[in-house]
């Protein structure tokens, strides 16, 4: 057994035997019932609580005491066969869920205040209006001399000669190169 934080010094078989010793000579009540509706209702239930952290309803397959069954996908398989499905022991697949569940006093927010909505450029004119700072449009920005202009470069140097490397081109990922040779050579 593992024990971590305020809980390590329970690796001692003698310590832990000490931790029990009040454990042992409380009065305990067990109360237990039946699960509502079988495996499938209670993680039915955890679900609803999870907030989308770890994995979504529509991804499970199917469950029972023993297995959870759940779709993923292989990133690796560049082919239209790329969903998958994996079979866990119930216990493996809790206890990677509660790798994903956050701890208490954390909250999961990806948008927040006012750039959280589809209104966010309603909402920005209007705090613009509310401050008096008008909004800047190309137009109005200085734009340098082409002299002035600096060309963008890498901050690494140039593994062979150790010379500032230039950026060229900028492309997504996934797009081609629109440029002819495939070997940029820094001077």
């Amino acid at each position: 057994m593992a024990f971590f934080g305020d809980l390590a010094d329970l690796t001692n078989a003698d310590e832990f035997a000490n931790y029990l010793v009040p454990l042992r000579k409380a009065e305990w009540v067990v109360y237990v019932k039946p699960p509502f509706g079988g495996p499938e209702a209670v993680l039915a239930y955890l679900s609803r609580y999870t907030h989308r952290v770890a994995i979504s309803n529509s991804r499970l397959i199917n469950t029972d005491a023993r297995t959870v069954a759940f779709s993923w996908k292989d990133y690796r398989n560049k082919g239209n066969d790329r969903q998958k499905v994996m079979r866990l022991a119930t216990s493996e697949f809790i206890r990677r869920f509660l790798i994903h569940t956050l701890p208490d006093g954390f909250h999961r927010i990806r948008h927040y205040g006012f750039i959280a909505s589809a209104n966010r450029k309603t909402n920005i004119a209007r705090i613009r209006l509310v401050l008096g700072v008008t909004s800047r449009t190309t137009s109005d920005q200085a734009q340098p001399d082409a002299e002035q202009v600096q060309p963008l470069t890498l901050r690494e140097p140039c593994p062979d000669c150790g010379g500032t490397m230039r950026i060229v081109e900028a492309f997504k990922r996934g797009q081609p190169c629109s440029c002819k040779q495939t070997l940029i050579i820094a001077k």
